[in-house]
């Protein structure tokens, strides 16, 4: 059976920047959990970032630029939390990722677009994209049903 990389936050580890989690309550995730596939993780608090923090969001990628609200970059943070993600990811040998939305560090699919005004834009984050570029699908909480397809199917090929 393979194991799944989950966004801390979604099971429930407060580590949001602000403190909070965003507990993803689903007895799917709970079966996966006792069944010992979850491989849990916060690419933030990996890079050394603490909790709670100031928002941070993606300014530029090419280079890549992360700062606070504060101006502060933290750029060096989320590269390292992304390689640590990415590592985690291939020793627990991970089919997949369920990651936490619109995070500059786990949005699979849009992020925000680093003026701090709720604005989308469509761009992962920096440890979804590590882990996308290296062949490894990433979910987000919108996309249950195809997170739970994609594993059925993998358990299947097993």
């Amino acid at each position: 059976m393979n194991k799944i990389l989950v966004s801390a936050c979604l099971m429930g580890a407060k580590v949001r920047y602000d403190g909070r989690d965003n507990l993803l309550d689903h007895p799917v995730l709970k079966r996966w959990h006792e069944e010992g596939r979850i491989v849990s993780v916060c690419p933030e608090t990996l890079g050394g970032l603490p909790t709670p923090r100031p928002p941070a969001e993606i300014q530029s990628r090419f280079p890549i630029l992360v700062t606070t609200k504060d101006d502060e970059d933290v750029t060096p943070e989320f590269l390292s939390g992304a390689e640590e993600t990415l590592d985690l990811a291939r020793r627990y040998d991970c089919s997949c990722a369920l990651m936490k939305a619109r995070s500059p560090s786990c949005g699979s699919r849009e992020t925000y677009d680093g003026s701090f005004s709720g604005e989308l834009v469509e761009a992962p984050g920096v440890a979804a994209g590590e882990l996308l570029q290296n062949g490894i699908p990433v979910f987000n909480e919108h996309q249950l049903d195809e997170l739970i397809r994609f594993v059925e199917q993998d358990d299947e090929a097993a």
